[in-house]
């Protein structure tokens, strides 16, 4: 189950009250010394929104690996370092299904279709001005970035959040609100779990 939807849209939070094991896939942002890392158009700063700041190659195959065989290493990131500071193993057990999440879930739903390994894929829309309010106060309170990089890209995310929606959902993802997520996350994992204790 690949959930996306723009940054503070409620996503780490769907996950986790799903009750299914969570991919992040912020853990797959390059590092900050990574000279392929795309800049705000008109600034110094890096764009940790745009999706060449993430590695989407090593994202769709810890997926594919989790598919495969129920665990896969995955990179731990820091995001105040802008940095990978280890790396830890994720493992399924007996759960039929799984969450990946995260801005970029988005970008790799054909990816894990052609795969064969896309159960579904959720975009959350929470509205403009709760995610601006709750991206700040969970990045501030987590001391992700400065104050004042905080605010610039708070104000960009804001204005442009319609925008990426609508991308996420032509990407291929269904909008939704984090009760319809629930929904659908819980009769994915019903579904799947029918499926596994049926005689072949």
């Amino acid at each position: 189950m690949l959930l996306c939807g723009p940054s503070g849209s409620g996503k780490s939070l769907v996950a986790a009250r799903s009750g299914l094991p969570v991919l992040r896939l912020d853990d797959f942002y390059k590092e900050a010394d990574d000279p392929t890392l795309p800049l705000v158009e008109g600034s110094s700063d890096i764009d940790w929104d745009h999706p060449q700041s993430w590695d989407a190659d090593v994202a769709v195959d810890a997926i594919a690996r989790l598919c495969a065989t129920g665990s896969t290493p995955v990179p731990v990131y820091d995001i105040s370092l802008s940095a990978r500071t280890g790396a830890e193993t994720l493992r399924l057990g007996r759960t039929p299904l799984f969450i990946a999440e995260g801005i970029f879930a988005a970008e790799i739903i054909e990816r894990c279709r052609e795969r064969g390994v896309l159960a579904d894929a959720l975009c959350l829309r929470r509205g403009a001005v709760t995610t601006f309010r709750r991206r700040f106060l969970r990045d501030l309170k987590e001391g992700r970035k400065s104050v004042p990089f905080l605010l610039r890209r708070g104000w960009r995310l804001m204005r442009a959040e319609r925008t990426i929606i609508t991308r996420q959902v032509a990407l291929g993802a269904h909008p939704c609100d984090r009760d319809e997520a629930l929904g659908r996350l819980a009769a994915a994992a019903a579904g799947r779990q029918a499926r596994q204790q049926t005689p072949a």
